[in-house]
């Protein structure tokens, strides 16, 4: 019986992941108001029954209290996000905020497989977080200035990457942050989101020849600083955002080109001055062939995926544990092994519906400075999945980069979620635009007709004469008469 309930409710998991994951894209087809909102509240109860039977199936299995007690802090904690962004901002993008909290629970749910006491500092980090982020929105619908900051975001962005290099902590092999108070903090994923600020704020008026190489050695010292410090997955994604905007703010394939090459000669130093970029680069060409010597934790990765198949050993019927570092870089691995191969593609899928709305944001806004930061933020975000989903099934050479609102991580997990509401703040100001543009087009309308109905009230001038013989007084009587009658109600 106990094997019956858990098999069932692996395929119920499954099927309602399938479920919510379909919504996410078909609420894009409806223009309806109230069809999109049901579609949307759906979600979050997808969401929550998903992380209910996850949490039952781990009961069952573990037989501890303090499953059921840490189930009950998470939902209030789900909640309460969705709840906070609803009330405080009636215009947040629902869609943005329910597959936040959907790659939040999945994240919950596997880090209590994988490690309880990073469970609970991962639930600490979120609530953290949450309330951070929920000034974020009415920060960037209030704060008009920020377009005004270009040489702070670069001030800023400079320093607390060399203060990793002169106060940071090696951790495998880079230089990746620095503990305070017990706390570790990794400031390079908060300078990926000040670097953004900075592009946009640098090209979203000027974009002359000169200001593109100032910016562009300032971009350069951001990524040079990262690769000293090796810390390399950041580097190529601050490198990648670059482009990107500059192509965008800019409209010049030679920039493009210009840094696709220096991008290739880059690499082809890095692989001949970095040992462990050479060994990356020979694990990600056979990882079985160096299995003893750097290919043992992109082997067990693939076996992990290879042995989920398309549904999944099921929560706690797979030996996640053996991976090196599951909780962080290789947690996909957890997921295709023990929820299945399916399961992991719809987390793919929900990552880019989120990509599709920054992009939504993007190109609908009209102000040029929060248009370039939203193509930044979706590019950042979208390239750091890539990153690492390609790095654990060996699509690419593995970078050392979380799974945004999945993996274990303090400082990434911030970053994410200031991110999100970063987007959101910008979501609501297009509905602003948006809002005014409509009171724009009625007052014009209002104008137009007002206008309309004065001429049409305007007493005839032209003193022709009819030739049906009628007498002067009644000539001069009539126009007064059919004016009076077309004159509106103010």
């Amino acid at each position: 019986m106990f094997n019956i309930i858990m098999e069932i409710s692996k395929y119920l998991i499954l099927l309602m992941m399938v479920i919510y994951t379909f919504e996410c894209f078909s609420a894009f087809g409806y223009h309806d108001a109230y069809t999109k909102m049901w579609i949307l509240r759906r979600q979050s109860i997808w969401i929550f029954m998903i992380h209910f039977l996850a949490f039952l199936t781990l009961f069952l299995r573990m037989k501890e209290a303090r499953i059921l007690v840490f189930y009950v802090i998470q939902v209030a904690l789900l909640g309460s996000i969705i709840l906070l962004y609803g009330f405080l901002y009636p215009k947040v993008s629902r869609l943005v905020v329910n597959n936040m909290c959907m790659l939040l629970a999945v994240g919950f749910i596997m880090l209590t497989r994988l490690s309880y006491s990073n469970a609970v500092k991962q639930a600490l980090i979120v609530a953290v977080s949450a309330v951070l982020s929920l000034f974020v929105p009415v920060i960037i619908r209030k704060a008009r200035f920020l377009s005004r900051l270009k040489i702070f975001y670069a001030v800023a962005g400079v320093v607390a990457l060399v203060a990793v290099i002169i106060v940071g902590r090696v951790s495998y092999g880079a230089m990746l942050g620095f503990e305070v108070g017990g706390i570790s903090i990794q400031p390079s994923e908060l300078v990926k989101i000040i670097f953004v600020f900075f592009v946009a704020a640098s090209l979203y008026r000027i974009r002359d020849f000169r200001n593109v190489v100032i910016t562009t050695a300032i971009a350069a010292l951001h990524v040079l600083i990262l690769v000293a410090s090796k810390d390399l997955g950041a580097a190529l994604i601050v490198f990648v955002v670059y482009l990107v905007m500059l192509y965008v703010a800019t409209r010049q394939p030679v920039y493009i080109a210009a840094g696709l090459g220096a991008g290739s000669l880059a690499s082809v130093a890095a692989y001949f001055l970095f040992s462990h970029v050479r060994t990356r680069v020979t694990v990600w060409k056979d990882p079985f062939a160096v299995y003893s010597n750097g290919g043992y934790q992109v082997a067990q990765s693939l076996f992990a995926i290879g042995t989920g198949g398309w549904f999944g050993l099921g929560l706690c019927q797979g030996l996640p544990d053996k991976i090196p570092v599951v909780t962080t870089d290789f947690i996909f691995s957890a997921i295709a092994e023990e929820l299945g191969a399916v399961f992991a593609i719809c987390i793919i899928l929900i990552c880019v519906s989120c990509y599709i709305m920054f992009l939504n944001i993007a190109m609908q806004i009209r102000d040029s400075f929060y248009k370039l930061v939203a193509l930044g933020l979706g590019t950042c975000y979208i390239f750091q999945v890539f990153l690492a989903i390609g790095g654990v099934i060996k699509f690419i050479p593995s970078t050392g980069v979380t799974l945004p609102l999945v993996s274990y991580g303090g400082s990434s997990l911030l970053s994410t979620m200031i991110m999100f509401a970063i987007i959101q703040g910008l979501y609501i100001l297009r509905e602003d635009e948006e809002e005014d543009i409509e009171r724009q087009k009625e007052r014009q309308l209002r104008a137009k007709r007002r206008r309309q109905a004065q001429q049409a009230g305007r007493p005839r001038s032209n003193g022709t004469r009819s030739s049906a013989g009628a007498s002067s007084g009644d000539r001069r009587r009539k126009p007064k008469s059919r004016g009076s009658q077309r004159v509106p109600r103010p």
